[in-house]
């Protein structure tokens, strides 16, 4: 266990518009969990006021009307959530102490092998 380890306190500038700041403004509720060197899992609390959303989507020069049917949710209410993905082949590599993923993909791609 002593390999796993989360990097956390992210800067908001260099994650999406959805990942809610921390109340210092500059760093982000976010995290990423590693095994080593390779990152397993990232995740983050999202943010749940509209305003607040629309506002970071235009500091990162976004175009709000583009995700008008993803804010209208919103308008109903939204509770605190969070959310987080999981590498399942990058989780297979570190249980089985391979360096290459295609060591565990089911159908690993390549130049001679575009589709399963």
């Amino acid at each position: 266990m002593k390999n796993f380890y989360f990097i956390v306190d992210w800067p908001t500038s260099i994650k999406p518009f959805y990942v809610k700041p921390k109340s210092t403004g500059t760093e982000c509720e976010s995290f990423d969990l590693m095994y080593r060197n390779l990152e397993l899992s990232s995740g983050s609390t999202r943010i749940q006021n509209k305003h607040e959303l629309i506002e970071r989507m235009k500091k990162q020069g976004l175009n709000t009307e583009a995700f008008d049917f993803h804010l209208k949710v919103f308008d109903y209410g939204m509770p605190p959530h969070a959310g987080f993905g999981l590498g399942l082949e990058r989780l297979m590599m570190s249980m089985c102490n391979v360096d290459n993923i295609r060591d565990v993909v089911l159908f690993p791609r390549d130049i001679d092998r575009l589709s399963p």
